[in-house]
C-alpha cells in the first residue's frame, strides 16, 4: 500500500464496459421521483455514474485499499468528515497558508494516501483559518485518470417498474395506542432489467495521480465483484449481478482506437424488438472485433457473446 512512484504510472489506455442485471430490486432511486428507480426521458432505467462509483470504492475498501470519500454507514475509521480525515496534511503543508503553501506536495500525499483520489479525482475546498493572519481560502481540484459512465437499461423499464405500499406491524412514534404516520410507506423495484454502462482509464490524467498498473488492476477486480455486500432492503441479495466486464488495453498511451469506437464495439439488444424481456436469454450481446485490440472479458455465467 506505499505511496505509488511517478516512474510507474499507468503507461497504457484502458477501456471498459461492464454489462449487469437487476431482478426485483431497485438498483438507483430518484429522490425526486418518490426514491422510484431512476429513468431517463426514454424511459430506459438509469444508474448514476456517482451510484456506480460509491460501489466501486466501497469494493475497493473490502479489498484493504485505503479510501477517503467513505459513505457515513460503512465507515472503517474514526473520522466524522472528510475534512477531518485528511486535516493532518492540511496542516503539514498549510495549504491555506499564503506564504508557504505547498499545494503540490499536498496533492501527491493524498493520492499516494487514498486510491479512490488518484482514481476518480477530488476537489478539496478551505475557508480562511480564522487563526491564522495569512490564511487564504483554496480549492485544489485533482482530475482523476478513471472516468465512469452512467449505467443505462438496454430496454424501456417503465412497464416493468413495480410499487408496493409497505406498512409496519409497531408504531415509530406516539404512545402506541394508534398508528403513527410513519407506519406507511413505499417500495419500489425493477421486476428485471440489463444495464450496461462504459468507462475509461487514462495514462495522461494517471501520471498527474501516481495511478498505477497495480491500481487498475484494483478497479478491474471491483468491477467484476460490483454488487458483493451491496444486499439491502431494496437490493436483496442476488437480485442484482454482474453478467460480464469487457477489458481492453491498448498498446499505446493515447490508444489505438477512441473510447467511442471501443465501447461502440459491444452492442447489446433485445433479440426480438418490441418484446419483453424476462431474462438474459432475451438478449443480445455482440462484440466487433477491432483489429490488434483484443478484449479481456469476465463471463462468470458463460452467457452468450456472438463475436462479429
Amino acid at each position: 500500500m506505499g505511496a505509488p512512484k511517478e516512474e510507474k504510472t499507468l503507461q497504457n489506455k484502458i477501456d471498459f464496459a461492464v454489462i449487469f442485471s437487476v431482478n426485483g430490486a431497485n438498483p438507483n432511486g430518484d429522490p425526486l421521483d418518490g426514491n422510484r428507480p431512476r429513468k431517463n426521458n426514454d424511459n430506459m432505467g438509469e444508474v448514476s455514474d456517482v451510484c456506480i462509483k460509491r460501489k466501486i470504492r466501497n469494493r475497493l475498501m473490502e479489498a484493504g485499499q485505503k479510501i477517503f470519500v467513505q459513505s457515513d454507514d460503512n465507515k472503517v475509521d474514526e473520522h466524522p468528515s472528510l475534512r477531518a480525515r485528511q486535516l493532518h496534511f492540511e496542516k503539514e503543508f498549510k495549504v491555506t497558508d499564503k506564504k508557504n503553501s505547498n499545494k503540490n506536495g499536498f496533492i501527491k500525499a493524498v493520492c499516494s494516501e487514498w486510491i479512490d483520489v488518484r482514481s476518480f479525482g477530488q476537489v478539496f475546498a478551505y475557508g480562511k483559518d480564522k487563526d491564522a493572519e495569512d490564511s487564504q481560502g483554496i480549492s485544489i481540484g485533482i482530475r482523476g485518470p478513471v472516468s465512469v459512465h452512467p449505467a443505462f437499461s438496454i430496454a424501456p423499464v417503465s412497464s416493468r417498474i413495480s410499487s408496493l405500499q409497505i406498512t409496519k406491524s409497531v408504531s415509530g412514534e406516539g404512545d402506541g395506542t394508534k398508528k403513527a404516520s410513519d407506519t406507511m410507506g413505499m417500495k419500489h423495484r425493477v421486476d428485471h432489467g440489463l444495464y450496461k454502462f462504459c468507462g475509461a482509464i487514462n495514462p495522461q490524467l494517471a501520471s498527474k495521480t501516481w495511478f498505477n498498473d497495480e491500481d487498475a488492476k484494483e478497479i478491474h477486480e471491483s468491477l467484476k465483484n460490483l454488487f458483493d455486500n451491496d444486499e439491502s432492503s431494496a437490493r436483496p441479495a442476488g437480485s442484482m449481478e454482474v453478467v460480464a466486464v469487457f477489458w481492453w488495453q491498448h498498446n499505446v498511451k493515447h490508444g489505438q482506437y477512441s473510447s467511442a469506437q471501443v465501447h461502440r464495439s459491444l452492442d447489446v439488444n433485445l433479440k426480438n424488438e418490441g418484446t419483453d424481456p424476462k431474462k438474459i436469454e432475451d438478449y443480445s450481446i455482440k462484440l466487433k472485433s477491432l483489429a490488434g485490440l483484443e478484449p479481456e472479458i469476465f463471463n462468470p455465467n458463460n452467457v452468450a457473446i456472438e463475436r462479429i
